[in-house]
């Protein structure tokens, strides 16, 4: 299956350009360091990873204070701003913000690229940097944020609306079906959305580039990749300003392939990474059940809804076609279920997913359309009723049958979300989805524990006591 595509239905891939071998560091820090955030009334909790700073400047000082900050007082940021933060509940900076935000807010603006789960305060970094990059006396758009779906571009908007709330900050959405097609002119501050609608704007003139001053990819990897939105994403790179835009990259997970082709699309960024085994998150406990065939797979899903509805969960399909077929089915049966994909119409897919936000929907079948970056806290628990696969990817051979690794961990990240508990479950149901399970297991380096599906009761009780 084709991997879903920009809903605005501009997608055509092409390949990306070669990219040559990255330059060696120029300046390097590496920093062992706590992840934490906000206080005892936020998100953000504790966690222990290793972060990576690799600065451009080949005269900098790494152990300047300059390039870290123990409270957001220090980044000279306007009241308004300010406020907007520790309202939202942030009273210090995470370990990634500590280092991130000196480089991001720095003049003249500098280029980032910045490999961070979910969880380390990724978001509201980049969305403070094109905040503070605005000058609210002109009505022009001046920061564009790109999200490789409109599910994702949605959560981004909250943020900036939230953190801005006592600005003068005015914001517009690039996405399907959002601005009437006779629009003639955006005046919004910052406009956020998907790669097809925005570079549509872009060419029409709805959108002037003229002022724009931070461009901003989020899961810029799905983005950038040969098998992704890069046809796009390049167009809205070569229609901005020459020399005059800060470009900044956030990603979960950063492949080889694509972390050198990011590293030409924002030259001479500084650069903040996890370490690769970080990215499986530790709080998520990975589990496995045999099925007979792809029928005990609907049975065994239906025999989980009572556990699937304890907190909130997520159902990831390969196929659209499977995800309506399963919610229907399921509804017809008395459990409360909803669907969502691409192919759905864009008011419909809103409204599914602010209700699963909301916990009016207990659970949500989909596709990769929300695999990356969906911040919903009460999800507890992942199903990968099918295993994600390369051969979904655009541009992949339609044998290649080794499972999407990448896919894997955005997928299973949807829940155990800032270092709660979570399970993921992935259903087995022949020889070739056991080796494709085994080889997420060895790549992950994470153990995935069977679960036996032949005692109901048993089964149930062994996830009963993972959820608590």
């Amino acid at each position: 299956m084709p991997m879903e595509k920009d809903e605005d239905g501009f997608y055509n891939p092409v390949a990306t350009p070669e990219a040559k071998d990255e330059p060696k560091p120029k300046a390097e820090v590496e920093e062992k360091a706590e992840a934490s955030s906000k206080t005892d009334n936020t998100d953000l909790i504790n966690s222990t990873f290793e972060v990576s700073v690799t600065l451009a400047d080949q005269q900098a000082d790494s152990s300047s204070p300059l390039y870290s900050v123990k409270t957001f007082d220090e980044l000279g940021l306007h009241d308004d701003l300010l406020k907007g933060i520790y309202e939202m509940g942030f009273s210090r900076p995470s370990k990634i913000q500590e280092r991130a935000l000196p480089l991001l807010l720095s003049n003249p603006p500098t280029n980032m690229i910045g490999q961070s789960q979910s969880g380390t305060g990724k978001t509201a970094a980049f969305v403070l940097t094109m905040l503070s990059r605005v000058d609210f006396t002109l009505n022009k758009p001046q920061a564009l944020c790109l999200a490789p779906s409109r599910e994702l571009a949605r959560q981004i908007m909250t943020v900036i609306n939230e953190m801005g709330k006592f600005t003068q900050v005015q914001t517009e959405y690039a996405i399907k079906d959002h601005l009437p097609r006779n629009a003639t002119r955006i005046t919004a501050h910052i406009v956020v959305g998907t790669p097809g609608t925005m570079i549509d704007l872009l060419r029409r003139k709805v959108i002037d580039p003229s002022g724009v001053r931070v461009f901003v990819l989020d899961e810029a990897d799905n983005m950038l990749a040969q098998d992704g939105l890069g046809d796009q994403t390049l167009r809205v790179k070569n229609l901005l300003p020459k020399n005059q835009v800060q470009i900044i990259l956030f990603s979960a997970t950063f492949p080889d392939h694509v972390r050198a082709f990011a590293s030409k699309f924002a030259p001479n960024a500084n650069k903040i990474e996890l370490q690769r085994e970080e990215l499986s998150v530790d709080s998520i406990r990975q589990f496995y059940m045999d099925c007979r065939d792809e029928e005990h797979k609907y049975d065994i899903l239906v025999t989980l809804y009572t556990l699937l509805t304890i907190g909130q969960s997520i159902i990831f399909c390969q196929h659209r076609h499977t995800a309506d077929r399963i919610s229907a089915r399921m509804t017809a049966e008395g459990h409360h279920v909803a669907s969502l994909h691409g192919a759905k119409d864009a008011n419909e897919r809103d409204q599914i997913i602010d209700r699963f936000r909301e916990g009016k929907e207990k659970v949500l079948i989909t596709t990769n359309v929300i695999a990356r970056g969906i911040d919903i806290l009460q999800v507890n628990m992942v199903v990968n009723y099918d295993l994600p696969l390369m051969n979904e990817r655009s541009n992949s051979r339609a044998d290649d049958v080794r499972p999407d690794i990448e896919t894997y961990i955005h997928r299973i990240g949807r829940t155990g979300r800032f270092g709660r508990k979570g399970i993921s479950v992935n259903f087995v149901h022949d020889r070739k989805t056991w080796q494709q399970m085994q080889q997420i297991e060895e790549q992950t380096g994470k153990k995935i524990i069977r679960i036996e599906t032949e005692d109901i009761d048993v089964m149930e009780e062994k996830m009963r006591k993972a959820l608590k």
